[in-house]
């Protein structure tokens, strides 16, 4: 046989916690695993500070009241469960809004530099959703310097990183008592393409999202839904999975940057939106639901700029996923941009100075992708799919999953942003439950060095055997490209923004065929700097996650937040207390259950009379 299909060799490393993934969650949960005493790892599929956490631009929701001193965490909890239409667990909205400051002001103790109020303050900006300005920012580069202060602290404290290394398998094996627990993890060095094993009591996964099985995604390569693939494998469980967010504004020109995010500051900081007639047409879009919080016409929604406690916001600043359906029922009536898009104004609103100096990263964004001066003429943009709101089912304040030994943060956990997350959530999300989760893995791994579990030999060549089988079809076989780019068609198509039941099932009997096709991917070559086999490794948990929003997609027969059915366009009350978990059959395909939503004790729910 040739190299490329047989392995005898692995290297070993034995950790207390392995992290997986080295964006917000991943290195706040490293972070605080080390500082428990725990021995930790971080293990990246790409290179440490290139994470996505970088793409959230606008800031940190937190209600530190530094502009507001109305803000405080109540309003934040509400605010939050509002946004996610009352489907979030309330748990973990609580903890968010409640901690949210404390993590940010955390940053800053370990050198994160923000803009500042004329006191001296932390400056805090206005997002769509948030009843209060209340995002800690650094201009529009805020993930940047998030990523930049946690990967510093991380490196200073001497956590081991293991960067461009792709982990593919959990490992378990069986307690004294015969429960099932994590032993360890399965991956390659996707440099030279040799195998990796982990052997860990904990692990914590906080691999992101699963934007790349979608045509039009903000989202990097990275985004394949690693993490919540593996933890379905794994025996753990998925909630909120038919809940996907199309960000209302992203790139729709030139083609090449098609998708690529405009943060939300563009609106905060007084962007509107327009269509082809010039008209302002987010007033004609306005939901019962938010219309006594939202101004009804223009002068209003300008006078909010300046005289916040007097006047109601503008609909440009509704939750994302009212946006986006604004958008797209503009774009379908014909009304849309040259590119089929629709205009984001900012030039007209503001002056150059004010644009470069709140909005510098957007500036540079549009100059230099799209030759488009943003102080001059307004942005082409549309939705783009760039958040799940589902992910793997944990406890909220530990973190941890069903499956002893795993714990998930960040945008891989669900349960926290409910039917639809608010913009500058993600990021406090992803500080407040990664510390919460790495000192959860920690604690767990202490408890278990008394019978400390092993990884199986034969679970090794199982993993390694799975690894290596593209390289062993015989004949023609399947292109990996070629079925990445057709399920990504397809989801766009049958499981975007606007859904319906004929759809769903049309794209359900795709995922079926094209899982099949899936195990005839070849791949040529061998297994140094080979990106061919990459994708043929990450297709298998793409196509697994699709499967998972399909199927729940179809199974709630509403429209809410994130989840737009056309043939069921109501918010259905019948289905505000129900939540859709899945775990994975015998026969490897996804098993759906309705299960009750968690419900918040009395004097929180006080707070939405």
């Amino acid at each position: 046989m040739a190299e490329a299909e047989t392995s005898t060799e692995y290297e070993t490393h034995t950790y207390d916690v392995v992290v997986v993934g080295a964006g917000g969650a991943g290195l706040r949960a490293a972070i605080a695993a080390h500082d428990a005493g725990a021995r930790t790892a971080i293990v990246c599929k790409s290179l440490l500070g290139k994470a996505h956490t970088v793409m959230a631009e606008g800031g940190i929701a937190a209600a530190m009241g530094n502009v507001w001193s109305d803000d405080g965490w109540p309003v934040h909890f509400r605010d939050t469960m509002r946004g996610g239409k009352m489907l979030n667990h309330w748990r973990m909205a609580q903890l968010h809004a409640q901690e949210a400051p404390d993590r940010v002001l955390e940053l800053e103790t370990w050198g994160a530099l923000f803009d500042r109020t004329d006191d001296g303050l932390i400056s805090q900006r206005d997002f769509g959703g948030h009843r209060f300005a209340r995002l800690a920012h650094v201009g529009d580069r805020t993930g940047l310097e998030m990523i930049r202060t946690l990967q510093q602290r991380a490196v200073a404290l001497g956590i081991d990183v293991f960067m461009e290394c792709t982990v593919t398998e959990l490992f378990k094996d069986v307690a004294d008592d015969g429960t099932p627990r994590i032993s360890g993890a399965f991956g390659y060095w996707r440099e030279t393409g040799k195998f990796l094993v982990f052997e860990a009591p904990s692990i914590v996964l906080a691999t992101g999202g699963i934007g790349k099985s979608f045509e039009v995604t903000s989202n990097s390569w990275e985004y394949t839904g690693d993490g919540h693939a593996m933890a379905l494998r794994a025996g753990a469980s998925l909630v909120n999975m038919e809940f996907v967010q199309f960000h209302p504004t992203g790139m729709v020109w030139p083609p090449s940057v098609r998708g690529i995010l405009v943060t939300e500051s563009v609106r905060g900081d007084g962007g509107v939106l327009r269509n082809s007639e010039g008209k302002r047409f987010m007033f004609d879009y306005i939901p019962e639901y938010f219309k006594s919080e939202t101004a009804d016409s223009e002068e209003e929604g300008d006078r909010w700029y300046t005289d916040k406690a007097n006047n109601r916001r503008p609909p440009e600043l509704l939750p994302r996923d009212e946006v986006a359906r604004a958008i797209n029922s503009e774009i379908k009536a014909g009304r849309g941009s040259p590119h089929g898009g629709i205009f984001l104004d900012i030039a007209s609103r503001r002056d150059a100075e004010y644009i470069k100096r709140r909005l510098p990263s957007m500036y540079h964004q549009f100059k230099e992708l799209a030759d488009v001066d943003i102080t001059a003429e307004p942005m082409e943009i549309g939705p783009t799919c760039h958040y799940v709101m589902g992910g793997v089912e944990v406890e909220p304040d530990s973190g941890a999953s069903i499956v002893d030994g795993l714990f998930a943060a960040g945008e891989v956990a669900g349960g926290m942003h409910g039917a639809n997350r608010l913009g500058g959530n993600s990021l406090s999300d992803l500080l407040v439950f990664g510390r919460r989760a790495g000192e959860s893995a920690a604690e767990y791994a202490t408890k278990a060095e008394q019978g400390r579990p092993h990884v199986q030999p034969e679970l090794i060549t199982s993993a390694e055997q799975d690894a290596l089988a593209p390289f062993r079809i015989e004949g023609g076989g399947e292109n990996a490209y070629t079925l990445q780019k057709h399920l990504q068609e397809q989801m766009q198509k049958l499981v975007g923004i606007i859904r319906t039941d004929e759809e769903l099932a049309e794209a359900q009997q795709m995922l079926r065929e094209l899982e099949d096709r899936a195990t005839r991917l070849k791949v040529s070559g061998g297994r140094v700097y080979n990106p061919g086999w990459h994708l043929a490794l990450d297709l298998n948990n793409m196509l697994l996650v699709s499967e998972c929003i399909a199927l729940a997609a179809r199974e709630r027969t509403e429209s809410r937040g994130g989840h737009t059915r056309e043939d069921f366009a109501a918010t259905d009350e019948s289905w505000g207390d129900v939540n859709l978990i899945l775990t994975l059959g015998d026969d490897g395909h996804a098993v759906l259950k309705r299960q009750p939503l968690p419900q918040m004790p009395e004097d929180l729910r006080d707070l939405f009379d």
